[in-house]
């Protein structure tokens, strides 16, 4: 956990960076798709790729590719501000831990949010970015750049219950944050991700209830 004297804009950038690390795998199959479908000029292809991959062809993919995910990292940016923001504010108050009745809070909090409508729903975006980008697609760099920022917050709707638990488990603890990046790839990826993102929430639900029984 970032000290209580650390500025917000270094807090921050822990936050961003350790996000980061944890969302751009699930982002991959977003990529592939995007550039599966883009022809030379940021639209959707109406034939097949060319046999021998121009110069040209190459470099727009990189560039539609790597816009989507400015704009898809840009959310998380904001995420990780807000996140800095309330952990140096709360941390002089109230104190956080895995075994304070705030973690308590956090973990029971998390767990249901595990189980609502709005999870599944913000879930099953992030499982079918085909749909996504037939249904929403916006040409050139600037639709790449839209079209980040928006799969950006479904997956921010999807994900930042259990991304705020880093605040109880410390945002620099590699096993925690390992184990949270974990459950995101299973449930983003895998094919009993559904079923095990509500596994998880029971789980969640279960041990901040004995956090706050002990």
């Amino acid at each position: 956990m970032p000290a209580l004297n650390t500025s917000l804009p270094l807090a921050a950038l822990m936050w961003f960076g350790m996000m980061a690390a944890m969302m751009l795998p699930v982002s991959v199959p977003w990529v592939r798709v995007l550039v599966s479908l883009s022809d030379g000029d940021g639209r959707v292809r109406s034939g097949a790729p060319p046999a021998l991959v121009p110069r040209r062809w190459l470099w727009a993919h990189v560039r539609s590719g790597a816009l989507f995910l400015a704009g898809y990292l840009s959310v998380w940016l904001l995420f990780s501000v807000a996140a800095a923001a309330v952990q140096l504010g709360v941390a002089g108050v109230v104190p956080l831990g895995r075994d304070t009745p705030v973690a308590g809070f956090f973990l029971v909090g998390a767990g249901l949010y595990q189980l609502s409508p709005v999870k599944a729903a913000c879930l099953r975006h992030c499982r079918n970015p085909l749909t996504w980008f037939l249904t929403r697609w916006r040409d050139g760099p600037r639709g790449a750049l839209g079209m980040g920022w928006g799969h950006g917050l479904y997956c921010l709707g999807c994900c930042w219950a259990l991304m705020a638990l880093a605040l109880v488990l410390g945002v620099m603890n590699l096993l925690w944050m390992a184990v949270l990046a974990a459950v995101v790839c299973i449930e983003n990826l895998a094919p009993c991700g559904p079923v095990a993102g509500r596994v998880a929430g029971v789980g969640l639900v279960v041990w901040g209830v004995v956090v706050w029984m002990g």
